[in-house]
């Protein structure tokens, strides 16, 4: 059994020796961020520093942070050694957090060629790869794989979703020398298969054969067709949708010449069953849209370079709205094995002591936010309480104010107080006697019209104010008054109305059956007369 453990050991081993590591960054070194060095192609290039960040899970787990709002960075640094994929595995991979909770800003990493002069470095710089996630806003958000094929910088041919909450996350991009592919994040495989067939970098393998003419007989429609066997039933009502309610009695109140010719009111037709049509049934000649067969593309050609990239650097240059994002663990290889590794032990081994350690901050934050909703809501209430014993106060000093004078007013003065003024008079001279008088006279004068004029002006103010109380009352009176009115008025031209016709109805019931017995008469008459005539003529004739 140990010799079994140690033969598996001594293979892993083997297995990493065969691979190599060509660019690995923890930023656990004090200096470790050195190695970033900015371009001299701008002056506007943000800082960047060491940071674990305000909660991490590991504890000597710093990472290179962007530290400036609203920036372009434009950082790079050279790997151990160049690497040339052709015929190995490439793999880059690192983590990001967006501690900031990002809004707008990049996250990735350019894969640049040994022939890079850091210095010059920008965005017009050409790279090999561009790797990493991209956000900005809710919609412009996406995972951006790009690959550069014959001086053309190619994007993913799929929108792969960013992770955009403010823990770390693992990104990884695999390709393989088979020209397949992986995209991973957090170690769960997000988009795979054959390079062409997701960078529209060649020619299709196959085309529609450009000779090929639709035979003449072709059906491509219509796809139903209706039921030439299916029959109208007899019974079936198509119209009319609407009749005349067989219900509806005209109402004896009714009057043509005021109300017009009545007519019953309209309802939907309960045999109507709309137009009828034949049911559809597909057509059996039908053989779909056609299209020209497919042949092999005589300009399809395999090419061996396809994803074989040339590296010599790994580079940031991003724009960032918020600064916070975090770059840790980067590495560059042609070992899948050893990056699962180190995946494993600088970032998986610590995510649930990272999301511990984001619940411990996120519980402090709101106690303190809760905190200062509480101190801002007893302040509000102190301030109002505040308010109201001020205005409380200055009421009742009003109100003292008021009375005191009331009493200066309405007492006489005591007969001591009197005395002593007297005496403090009889002992002045007569000329200060005089000038104190004056001024107190004045003085008394006026306050005596300062009082007046405040009180003058009280008693106007409640005046108004109840003048103004009782004309919106007069007002609401004579309102509903006249409202009261106006539905009064309403339904006595009702009832008039109704009267009327009832009236006029009665004078021509009357009139009728005057006419009647008017006519029965003068028949009545006529018939007499004449018998008489007859009678005389009988007479007439016997004398004759």
């Amino acid at each position: 059994m140990r010799c079994s453990v140690a033969l598996a050991a001594l293979a892993a081993l083997a297995s990493s020796a065969l691979g190599r590591v060509y660019y690995e960054e923890t930023f656990s070194a004090p200096d470790s961020i050195d190695s970033f060095k900015a371009t001299k192609a701008r002056d506007d290039v943000g800082a960047i520093k060491l940071s674990r960040g305000e909660w991490y899970g590991n504890e000597n787990g710093s990472g290179l942070k962007i530290a400036e709002d609203a920036r372009f960075y434009a950082y790079s640094a050279k790997l151990k050694r160049p690497f040339n994929t052709k015929g190995k595995d490439f793999v880059v991979q690192f983590t990001v957090k967006y501690e900031q909770d990002i809004d707008c800003g990049g996250a990735y990493l350019k894969l640049l060629p040994p022939t890079l002069d850091p210095t010059k470095f920008d965005g017009d710089s050409e790279y090999e790869v561009m790797f990493g996630p991209d956000i900005c806003g809710s919609t412009n958000r996406r995972v951006h794989a790009i690959i550069n094929y014959n001086g053309t910088n190619q994007q993913i041919d799929k929108v792969i979703q960013p992770r955009g909450d403010q823990l770390t996350h693992q990104y990884t991009f695999w390709v393989k020398p088979d020209k397949t592919f992986e995209i991973r994040i957090d170690n769960k495989v997000q988009e795979e298969g054959k390079v062409e067939d997701f960078w529209k970098v060649l020619p299709d393998k196959q085309i529609p054969d450009p000779d090929a003419e639709k035979p003449e007989d072709w059906v491509d429609g219509p796809v139903m067709i209706d039921d030439t066997e299916d029959v109208k039933p007899e019974d079936w009502v198509d119209g009319p949708a609407t009749i005349s309610d067989p219900d509806a009695t005209r109402p004896e109140d009714w009057d043509d010449d005021m109300d017009g010719d009545w007519e019953a009111p309209v309802i939907a037709n309960p045999e109507f069953k709309g137009e009828w049509k034949a049911r559809q049934i597909k057509n059996p000649a039908y053989q779909g849209e056609w299209t020209a067969p497919m042949i092999d593309n005589p300009a399809y050609e395999e090419d061996e370079d396809l994803a074989v990239f040339n590296i010599g650097y790994v580079g940031i240059d991003i724009w960032t709205v918020k600064s916070g994002t975090i770059f840790n663990n980067l590495l560059i290889t042609d070992d899948i094995d050893y990056a699962s590794k180190f995946g494993n032990s600088t970032w998986a081994d610590f995510v649930e002591s990272e999301i511990a350690a984001k619940k411990v901050v996120d519980d402090i934050e709101s106690k303190k936010l809760e905190e200062e909703r509480k101190a801002k809501e007893a302040a509000a209430k102190e301030a109002e309480e505040n308010k109201k014993a001020e205005v409380k106060e200055d009421d009742v000093e009003a109100d003292a104010d008021v009375e005191a004078e009331a009493e200066v007013d309405a007492e006489p003065v005591p007969k001591a107080a009197a005395d002593a003024a007297d005496d403090v008079f009889d002992e002045l001279d007569e000329d200060d006697e005089d000038k104190v008088a004056v001024e107190k006279a004045a003085a008394a004068e006026k306050l005596a019209a300062e009082e007046a004029a405040a009180a003058e002006k009280l008693a106007a103010e409640e005046a108004a104010a109840a003048a103004e109380k009782a004309a919106a009352e007069k007002l609401a009176e004579v309102k509903a008054a006249k409202a009261k009115a106006a539905k009064a008025k309403t339904e006595k031209a009702k009832a008039d109305k109704k009267a009327s016709k009832k009236k006029a109805a009665k004078e021509a019931a009357k009139k009728a059956k005057q006419a009647a017995e008017e006519a029965a008469k003068k028949a009545a008459e006529a018939e007499k007369a004449a018998a008489a005539d007859e009678d005389e003529d009988t007479v007439a004739h016997d004398e004759l």
